[in-house]
């Protein structure tokens, strides 16, 4: 059975992953605000510790990281199936490899939280480098997506 997808609905799709994927990479600058605010809250003491405590940034970057966790993941697989319904078959090159190793890291630093709540300093350290890892690598996949994007556009 051959799914008839609509054109429109064909050419429009190939936006929702640029769109989506922006809008993440802000959020994960947000994520590394709020990480921040907890590692000052950590290392704070008397008055500023009490203040920073009542903004509850633990919380807001543990609802953060799991929306972007979803979020990504979600983009990452909606994105490569746009491209095989567009053009039947994936496109293997920087873009979609970097794509699918951000994905193993932004998993793997998820994976950690348990181990940082139990106080071990090894598992914050790798959760901090992993993500600086993956905050360098969406960035370029911001300049590399564009290009991608201003290809589709030029073959409409």
């Amino acid at each position: 059975m051959n799914l008839a997808i609509p054109d429109s609905v064909k050419t429009w799709s190939q936006f929702i992953h640029p769109l989506l994927m922006w809008v993440l990479l802000a959020i994960t600058i947000y994520a590394l605000y709020l990480g921040l605010k907890i590692r000052k809250t950590r290392t704070a003491e008397g008055t500023q510790k009490k203040e920073l405590i009542k903004g509850k940034y633990n919380v807001k970057h543990h609802q953060v990281g799991a929306a972007l966790l979803a979020f990504m993941v979600i983009g990452s697989i909606a994105a490569m199936a746009v491209t095989y319904i567009n053009n039947g078959k994936l496109f293997v090159g920087s873009h979609l490899l970097v794509g699918l190793g951000m994905t193993g890291l932004i998993a793997t630093s998820a994976s950690l939280s348990p181990f940082m709540q139990k106080g071990h300093d090894w598992a914050r350290y790798s959760h901090i480098a992993l993500n600086v890892v993956l905050l360098g690598l969406f960035s370029w996949q911001a300049v590399t997506g564009m290009q991608i994007v201003q290809k589709i556009i030029s073959n409409m």
